[in-house]
Order: structure tokens, then sequence, then C-alpha cells
């Protein structure tokens, strides 16, 4: 898979699945990296082929209704979809 990693405290693991048109996506982003959080993300809607229906099903995996943005946060692969600030600062251990 073609995640993109962005730097800052590794120490709880982020995977956020987004789509590069996504408003809530990217405000998701701002707030990691406005906490300094590292994650790695993937726009999925840049993806073709089987790379995006790979990643699509990982998404319906954790999201069954596929929808962005699909953040998964520390070993237990906590799921919080939609830009849902204050349940991402509760998953990371931060004040929102």
């Amino acid at each position: 898979m073609e995640f993109t990693h962005v730097d800052g405290d590794g120490s709880i693991p982020v995977t956020l699945f987004s789509l590069s048109t996504c408003g809530h996506c990217r405000r998701t982003k701002s707030f990691l990296e406005e906490k300094g959080i590292a994650y790695d993300f993937v726009d999925v809607d840049l993806l073709s082929g089987e790379t995006f229906t790979a990643v699509y099903d990982r998404v319906k995996t954790y999201n069954p209704r596929g929808s962005f943005p699909t953040i998964v946060i520390g070993e237990k692969e906590t799921v919080i979809v939609g830009d849902r600030l204050d349940e991402i600062a509760a998953a990371l251990g931060l004040n929102a």
C-alpha cells in the first residue's frame, strides 16, 4: 500500500484513510499535525486499479460504510469515522 508518513510523536500508531478532495479529511490531517502526531495516510481517491480495490476493501473492514476520513489509532485499532476531533484526541490521550 502507498502510505505517506508525516513525522511527529509516533508513540501511538495512527493510520488515516482519506480523500484528496475531502474537507473533513484535511481538517483531520491539520489537527494531527497541530498536535505533533506522527501518522501514515493514503488519499484513496488518488489510487487506481488493484491498489484502489485493496485499500478500499481495507477501509471497509474498519468502516463498513466506506466513508472518509477513517482513522485507525493504536495497537487495539480504535476506529473513528469522520473528523470527530474530540474522539481522536481522547484516543490519543490528548486534550482537544
